[in-house]
């Protein structure tokens, strides 16, 4: 069904395919690049596919999309009938992919805001989803652009990985790098913080750092209402009880989405990621 104002997003926003098909968002994927070929996440590599490589210690690369790419799903969405797009995406800080939509966005056929989000994962999908509701909803170019500022605003992502290094590897620890020489021997609890990502404590354990990981996100969340997202990569029953733990300690819940982080996030945060994505309504 054609929408006067359509949405196009990433594929690190990670939403769920019903989600996508339900408010018609348009997602661009990112690339991997693995043993010299480059690879579409979310169609030509899948998270099991990254584990094997990163846990043989392969090297692995990320790209952003082509401006290219952009053009063309941007014309795709003219010719079904959008008047105006809003494309969002994962914080500039981390990626280029903003200012290769931003590229795309000068030819394209209609007016296209394009939005550099500061977040990554479902902290973007919540933002995506709030923009075509708004879309749905008879909103216009601007009403949408306002309504995923506005989300994006309450956006809280907290993460906890099993070690630094390929946050290291790969060049995305900002603001934590000068602590690397202690930390990597610790268990390491991140946030994303103007659109990078920092570190915000360090913790013994495992089952520490994942119990101070539930404090932080039920803290946050309060008695508002709320949706969550909670992410992993290679650590799906850490994440079901996160999830479930969540469930029953989150007054103000709405959504809550449990999924595996692609290929391209995984990439720099390895196997072991755990995430809580904490969206105020």
């Amino acid at each position: 069904m054609s929408r006067r104002v359509a949405i196009v997003t990433d594929s690190t926003a990670y939403l769920p395919p019903a989600a996508l098909d339900r408010h018609n968002i348009d997602v661009v994927p990112l690339t991997v690049v693995l043993g010299g070929q480059a690879l579409e996440e979310g169609t030509e590599i899948s998270a099991r596919s990254l584990e094997e490589a990163l846990r043989e210690r392969r090297a692995v690369t990320t790209s952003r999309p082509s401006p290219a790419v952009f053009a063309e799903t941007y014309r795709a969405a003219a010719e079904a009938g959008a008047e105006g797009i809003v494309s969002l995406h994962l914080s500039g800080e981390i990626s280029g992919t903003y200012d290769a939509a931003v590229l795309a966005a000068r030819d394209a056929p209609v007016p296209v805001r394009v939005v550099d989000s500061g977040l990554v994962a479902m902290a973007l999908g919540f933002c995506a989803l709030e923009a075509a509701e708004t879309a749905a909803a008879g909103g216009s170019l601007e009403e949408a652009v306002a309504a995923a500022e506005k989300r994006a605003e309450g956006m809280s992502a907290y993460f906890y990985v099993d070690t630094l290094d390929y946050l290291r590897r790969g060049g995305r620890i900002g603001a934590a790098a000068k602590l690397l020489g202690s930390a990597l021997a610790v268990k390491p609890l991140l946030e994303l913080v103007d659109g990078r990502i920092a570190m915000l404590e360090k913790v013994r354990t495992a089952s520490k750092a994942i119990a101070r990981l539930e404090e932080l996100a039920v803290e946050r969340a309060g008695d508002a209402r709320v949706d969550i997202a909670v992410h992993h990569l290679a650590a799906q029953q850490r994440a079901e009880e996160l999830a479930e733990r969540l469930r029953e300690r989150v007054p103000g819940l709405g959504e809550l989405h449990v999924s595996e982080v692609g290929a391209v996030i995984g990439a720099h945060t390895g196997p072991g990621l755990l995430g809580a994505v904490v969206s105020l309504r």
